[in-house]
């Protein structure tokens, strides 16, 4: 972001979040509504405080390991403490990644929790390690003190709805950038163009992905272009069982700007995202609303976004034969294999994918726990 400190331009880059960012735009222009961004990192030099385009930033240093050996109550302190100046009507705990809603649940202020990921359905998909665990408990413990929950999907919804019933849940979807909704397609298809945004592992799909393309090789003309990258020694165990020929027509791009991931979305002829648990993927609400077709597994929020035979394919997560049939499907369909998609459809879709709603949903959010708070309370 322009503006902001010169030592903090020289930090180790982190996930992008730009559907932050998104939220961050659309809520400047809204009358009456201070906003206070409070960032916990390691890597701070000490603290910061700034003001940007009348939006107030506050940096707060945390000494190194002590966010999990401390199981969120230092970063907890640290907080509570800068909120005791800020004085809030009400605090956005943004996931349940990194204790952000356990801390929110140890505040004095109103609430709001909204899930990114749901990471205790995600480990009944896959073993995500340790620290995701340990995460994980602590979902459930800042969901059940909870009151005010935004959700992206429909199935994220009704997943919440069936364990946690005394949630009061509103369905807010993370919209993608304005650039994607205006975004000008020039699809490039000889060599077909495949596009994958994220990180290549199994969570992803990515053994899926490698797989599949290798078994392709032969009978279609295509590149694979990845907006991401992967840990080596998962991408050396995919070399060792894949062919050399496949390799030569992958490409890394890493550290890309949205602009710059929107000229990739403007060439792809599809995107193909084969993962095994996604709550609401903003990687595949890009390119739905950029109008490029996506193969995607039938799973989470993927469906509300991919219309079959409209934008897209689905298939059954996991399931190597039935992502291949589908990229060979796409490859020989009349609409999909030109990198086009249905105009009803996609003008569908950008409506329910906008900033302004995504705005609107969030401020009723906001409504909502304002009026459960408890008697006495700021």
């Amino acid at each position: 972001m322009p503006g902001i400190p010169e030592p903090l331009r020289r930090l180790p880059k982190q996930h992008p979040a730009t559907w932050q960012r998104v939220l961050l735009e659309e809520f400047r222009s809204i009358p009456g509504l201070q906003l206070h961004i409070i960032s916990v990192r390691r890597h701070y030099e000490r603290h910061y405080r700034f003001e940007l385009d009348g939006v107030t930033f506050h940096c707060l240093k945390l000494p190194r390991g002590m966010r999990t050996l401390s199981l969120f109550w230092w970063e907890t302190f640290l907080i509570r403490r800068c909120l005791k100046t800020v004085q809030p009507d009400l605090v956005h705990a943004w996931g349940t990644e990194r204790g952000a809603a356990m801390v929110a649940s140890r505040l004095k202020y109103p609430y709001v929790v909204t899930m990114q990921g749901l990471l205790e359905w995600y480990l009944e998909q896959v073993d995500l390690g340790p620290l995701t665990r340990l995460e994980a408990r602590f979902e459930r413990i800042s969901l059940r003190r909870a009151s005010v929950v935004t959700v992206e999907s429909t199935f994220g919804r009704q997943w919440l709805k069936e364990r946690y019933p005394h949630l009061t849940l509103c369905q807010a979807e993370h919209a993608p950038n304005w650039l994607f909704h205006r975004l000008t397609r020039q699809p490039e298809t000889s060599p077909l163009r495949f596009l994958f945004v994220g990180l290549i592992c199994e969570l992803k799909g990515g053994d899926l992905l490698i797989k599949a393309l290798d078994r392709l090789r032969t009978e279609l003309d295509f590149k694979l272009i990845v907006v991401g990258s992967g840990k080596p020694d998962y991408l050396a165990q995919l070399k060792a069982v894949t062919s050399q020929a496949l390799w030569d027509r992958v490409e890394f791009r890493q550290g890309l700007s949205p602009a710059q991931v929107g000229e990739e979305l403007s060439r792809a002829t599809m995107m193909l995202f084969p993962t095994r648990a996604d709550n609401s993927p903003n990687s595949v609400k890009e390119a739905v609303v950029a109008g490029v077709p996506v193969v995607a597994s039938a799973i989470g929020g993927i469906v509300d976004y991919v219309v079959p035979d409209r934008n897209g394919l689905l298939f059954p997560s996991g399931n190597l034969e039935e992502f291949v049939s589908a990229i060979r499907r796409a490859a020989q369909h009349p609409l999909l294999s030109r990198g086009t998609v249905d105009s009803e459809t996609l003008a569908s879709r950008r409506e329910y994918l906008s900033p302004r709603v995504m705005a609107e949903k969030f401020l009723s959010a906001y409504r909502e726990a304002l009026k459960q708070r408890p008697p006495g309370r700021v």
